[in-house]
């Protein structure tokens, strides 16, 4: 009974311990999300406004050519996977991986920007083509430009037929998905010529829209990349703080059931003693 109880103690000890960091961790995961998700708001009204602009130009020039908007025949795609570096966040990354397995050619090629599932994609055979891993949560806009240009370059030789990012969506504070957004082929949703009233009716383009629209759209898939960047890092720390949240409210739980046992050894014992001394008693 006394090691019973002695073991007790040694795990309400321990639960209390792991509590302790689950607790911390919620705590971080909770302030690094408050701070990714105002940046990733900050963004989006930049993003929207230079999208409005592109579909603007498509819209009232519909017989416009662009490099971006071409589609060529190569059957390949490249895909750029945004995952953690870190675990102790869910499922977030294992259903990063899921949706690759599942959709991907392992023969494509893919440019990992994250760590975490760096082996499981090499030990399933998918064709990851950064020699070097690449940390996440380092990664600056430079760099993340710099991995788009290589994506264009790659689509515009002729070398894959698409170029698409896999990403997890952040829905809200408790459900994140993921998604994939292609980038190229370009694909500008159709809309009607506005009658424009007023001042302005007419825009004019300088040098021609197809040179505007050669510059703009190299913007708004690096826009759009850093998007969807800025939504997996949001969508990361959501789903870390929902996982330490549980684990933390786990150890609540696990702890009061310890506390409980523990107490129901310790009144075993002294319901034994009692007995053992009013029979030592009785037999005198």
């Amino acid at each position: 009974m006394a090691q019973s109880r002695q073991a007790l103690r040694s795990r309400i000890k321990s639960v209390n311990s792991t509590k302790k960091i689950t607790k911390a961790m919620e705590m971080i995961a909770n302030a690094k999300l408050l701070k990714q998700r105002k940046k990733m708001e900050a963004n989006r009204e930049y993003a929207q406004r230079l999208q409005d602009t592109v579909n603007d130009i498509v819209a009232n020039n519909q017989d416009v050519e662009s490099k971006y908007l071409v589609h060529n025949r190569n059957p390949h795609t490249m895909t750029i996977i945004f995952c953690s570096d870190l675990g102790l966040c869910g499922g977030y990354n294992q259903n990063v991986f899921k949706l690759a397995r599942e959709a991907l050619d392992p023969a494509d090629p893919i440019f990992l920007i994250g760590t975490a599932i760096h082996h499981q994609l090499k030990e399933a055979g998918f064709n990851i083509i950064n020699e070097e891993q690449i940390s996440s949560d380092k990664i600056s806009f430079a760099d993340l430009k710099k991995c788009i240009e290589g994506a264009v370059e790659r689509y515009r030789a002729g070398e894959v037929g698409k170029v698409q990012l896999l990403y997890t969506r952040f829905v809200n504070t408790m459900t994140f998905t993921p998604e994939f957004d292609v980038l190229l082929p370009c694909m500008i949703p159709l809309v009607e010529k506005k009658e424009k009233v007023g001042e302005h009716q007419e825009t004019l383009f300088e040098p021609d829209p197809a040179s505007i629209l050669d510059s703009l759209i190299p913007m708004m898939i690096t826009d759009v990349t850093y998007s969807d960047w800025m939504e997996s890092t949001t969508a990361e720390q959501g789903s870390r703080r929902v996982a330490m949240k549980a684990a933390s409210d786990n150890a609540d739980e696990l702890s009061t059931t310890l506390k409980l046992e523990y107490n129901k050894a310790r009144q075993a014992a002294i319901t034994q003693e009692i007995t053992e001394i009013v029979g030592g008693s009785s037999a005198v």
